[in-house]
């Protein structure tokens, strides 16, 4: 692209610049115009709220860069140093407890790096020579447990959620707690989601997150619950399900019932999603099946499902209590049982008097003696020392016990080459 052309470029988008854009663009005007115009294009195929996310974090960065370095005035000319001085300052910028949290640090700077991979693999004239922003530059993910509710903090939740006088509140959270949705799914229900296949009902969760949609069973106390809301609060205009005070359910409604149930239930803040991670644990903990759960939550792949098996092995927990009692049993001055000699210790005990030779295992009875015994001892790359000559001095007296002669002699002259032993 000519300068000319770039120019005539600016002047034309100046009057379309976003308004949080428009300090970047009086600065650098085709550093803003590159980046608005990624957005247009991821806009195409990617989510609004990713887009909004990635928006917010390239417009964060160029505030950063013509602060940094004036002169900048386009993404060709972003190098190595910008985006070190912009790590640094990320670090020493307040969050909202306290320090930057990690996990935004990780997305921004991966959001960051897909930008300048793609401009570059697009070919746009505003594209830097090389990525600036390397691989080491974004953290790993940290892979922590999902955090759910015990089996007593959710019993004392769902007596709570019994109490819960308005109905809308309890739909809204039954329907959260006993289908495993994510929030987001749970506000885009449509108003036909409810549907009768045989003589069961299930509930149609639209495309979400991972952008699929998906069917999951509606328990007989669901069904009731909805059956009543439909009959006192519907149907709703705006073509949804649920509907909250001012139209369509949103998250942040639903996240500050929730947290009202669990003060009742004298339980902490309890984030939506963790009614979720509650639900498939108690599922696999029960028996369901990895593939069951991952259809019920929507997963598409299992990877994602087995995290819950991290948290709830029931193999892993049976296996480990009884292995503990045998090994408590060693502690008892009562006769072991007879099963409390396991498969390995089986295995040593008749092993105890076989040699490990340079290529395989001696099986020679103990009772049986060996004129060959002593071959190490005679190689010439064998070597002993003081701490061994009880050894040496017990394989002596058996060679002369068993008037074996020879080997007698060879551990007398080892022990020969030995130091006095001072008592």
């Amino acid at each position: 692209m000519s300068p000319a052309t770039a120019s005539k470029l600016h002047h034309s988008a100046s009057a379309a610049v976003p308004a949080p854009w428009r300090a970047v663009h009086d600065a650098a005007p085709r550093l803003a115009v590159t980046m608005l115009r990624y957005l247009d294009q991821i806009e195409v195929s990617l989510r609004p709220a990713t887009v909004r996310a990635v928006g917010t974090d390239l417009r964060i960065f160029a505030g950063f860069l013509v602060d940094f370095d004036p002169s900048l005035t386009c993404c060709a000319d972003i190098a190595r140093f910008h985006v070190e001085g912009f790590k640094t300052w990320q670090r020493a910028q307040p969050g909202t407890r306290g320090r930057l949290k990690a996990s935004t640090y990780r997305r921004r700077m991966g959001m960051l790096r897909m930008f300048f991979v793609r401009i570059t693999e697009w070919g746009w004239d505003d594209a830097p020579v090389r990525v600036p922003i390397f691989f080491g530059d974004v953290p790993k993910r940290d892979e922590p447990l999902p955090r759910f509710l015990d089996d007593a903090e959710f019993a004392r939740f769902m007596r709570a959620l019994a109490g819960e006088t308005r109905l809308p509140r309890r739909v809204a959270v039954e329907l959260l707690a006993r289908t495993g949705m994510r929030v987001g799914e749970l506000c885009g229900l449509e108003a036909d989601a409810v549907t009768v296949i045989g003589d069961a009902h299930w509930l149609r969760i639209p495309v979400g997150k991972l952008h699929t949609d998906r069917y999951v069973p509606l328990h007989p106390h669901l069904v009731d619950l909805l059956v009543e809301y439909r009959r006192t609060h519907g149907p709703h205009p705006h073509g949804r399900l649920l509907s909250g005070a001012q139209g369509p359910l949103n998250p942040s409604a639903v996240q500050r019932w929730i947290d009202a149930i669990a003060r009742r239930a004298g339980l902490g803040h309890i984030h939506p999603h963790r009614l979720r991670h509650t639900l498939a644990t108690q599922a696999i903990n029960r028996g369901m099946s990895i593939e069951a759960i991952a259809a019920l939550l929507g997963h598409r792949s299992l990877d994602m499902t087995r995290q819950y098996a991290r948290i709830a092995n029931r193999v892993v927990a049976d296996e480990y209590n009884a292995v503990s009692a045998k090994v408590e049993a060693l502690y008892s001055p009562a006769v072991l049982p007879a099963n409390a000699e396991g498969p390995n210790m089986r295995r040593l005990r008749a092993e105890v008097h076989h040699r490990l030779l340079g290529n395989g295992w001696c099986q020679r009875p103990a009772q049986l003696d060996c004129t060959f015994e002593s071959i190490c001892e005679t190689c010439v790359h064998f070597a002993t020392g003081p701490q061994f000559r009880p050894v040496l001095v017990r394989q002596r007296n058996h060679a002369a016990t068993h008037d074996q002669t020879g080997r007698a002699e060879l551990f007398d002259r080892l022990l020969s080459t030995l130091p006095q032993d001072p008592s």
